[in-house]
């Protein structure tokens, strides 16, 4: 039911002779920054699309009813579009925490959307990404399906429909469309 991925992430030497990595948030990261960072600017990946696809055992759902939370599903010509953070990479102990429930840090290249501050407009980076073939993976469903699990979700970090409705918000006010998102936020409302 659920894939405790914080050993397998911590075994992860790429950066580890790095004063800082970014990371690059498409979920709660881009609300929700509980942790260290040095820099935040918003930045976008491409090749990916967000969707509710990963199942939350130990956040926004229990075993029993697990809630729904994001990840990235391949797609060629998609753009992601989330918040990029410059952090320490002792920050990456605690998130793996966080991220342990089927998300595995994997590497990828990210463009800044706020233009290029430092002579940069693009970095090296990790995501944080729930495959398909992670036992927590939940995969597609029907927006009224997806968004009636999401409402009737609950775990430890509270509602599951929080979680939606602060992406949705934060979306909303760095001028990024997601018509995933909104779709299931106008569900949800619905409800």
């Amino acid at each position: 039911m659920s894939f405790d991925t914080t050993a397998h992430n911590r075994r992860m030497t790429y950066f580890d002779e790095h004063e800082s990595v970014w990371l690059f948030g498409y979920g709660s990261l881009i609300w929700k920054a509980d942790f260290d960072y040095l820099e935040r600017r918003p930045a976008s990946i491409r090749g990916w699309v967000r969707r509710f696809w990963q199942g939350s055992h130990d956040h926004r759902g229990t075993p029993e009813a697990p809630g729904r939370v994001v990840t990235l599903v391949a797609d060629a010509g998609a753009t992601c579009h989330g918040m990029a953070y410059r952090i320490p990479p002792r920050v990456f102990e605690p998130l793996d925490i966080r991220e342990k429930n089927g998300y595995l840090r994997v590497v990828t290249d990210m463009t800044f959307e706020d233009g290029a501050a430092d002579g940069v407009e693009q970095a090296e980076g990790v995501v944080y990404l729930a495959g398909e073939d992670n036992a927590a993976y939940l995969g597609p469903a029907e927006e009224a399906a997806i968004a009636r699990q999401i409402a009737e979700s609950h775990g430890p970090s509270g509602p599951n429909r929080d979680y939606l409705l602060n992406l949705a918000a934060a979306l909303r006010e760095l001028g990024f469309e997601d018509a995933h998102v909104f779709a299931l936020e106008r569900a949800l409302l619905a409800e």
